[in-house]
């Protein structure tokens, strides 16, 4: 077995786009679904105070004050709530350095080793879980850690990408 093979690049916004739609299930994160929900109906309730008070000001039923003040806060919590998820979106990708650093992988007999700017990581091979290839990219899942993307256009020539992804396969669990 060879001891080391080694690739280094730099992700591109193209490839951060890919690695970020690969990992996250969704646009919006839990933390924001949660405050929208907790958001909304405490503006609505609030909504539905200041017109109660405004209605009560004028000579309306009160049948009207309680229809227009539920119609007023129910419009409103709807409407915050549509735009603090407009608000919420992830627009950007990548995590840290991962656009402004090169990245280099070694794949070692005894472990990978990942380097991005002065951070150098060493993954046990007992961490890999999964390695994931499409015809552009391969996303490396480890056990512990975020998963890694290699995109294919680092290696330059299609034989280079093979052996070094033959290689990455021998080295992950139970192959």
């Amino acid at each position: 077995m060879q001891t080391q093979l080694s690739i280094s690049g730099a992700l591109s916004k193209r490839d951060a786009k890919r690695l970020t739609n690969a990992i996250r299930s969704g646009t919006v994160g839990p933390t924001t679904l949660y405050y929208a929900g907790v958001t909304a109906p405490i503006i609505a309730a609030g909504m539905a105070l200041i017109s109660r008070s405004a209605l009560d000001k004028i000579d309306v039923s009160d049948y009207w004050v309680t229809m227009l003040s539920a119609l007023a806060a129910a419009m409103t919590g709807i409407v915050w709530y549509l735009i603090f998820m407009r608000w919420s979106y992830r627009h950007t990708h990548g995590r840290a350095g991962e656009m402004q650093q090169e990245t280099s992988v070694e794949l070692h007999d005894e472990a990978m080793i990942v380097r991005r700017g002065l951070v150098e990581t060493h993954i046990d091979w007992d961490a890999i879980d999964e390695i994931k290839s499409t015809r552009s990219y391969t996303l490396v899942c480890f056990d512990g850690a975020e998963p890694l993307m290699l995109p294919h256009d680092w290696f330059g020539e299609k034989t280079a990408c093979e052996i070094f992804m033959r290689r990455l396969g021998q080295g992950m669990k139970g192959a």
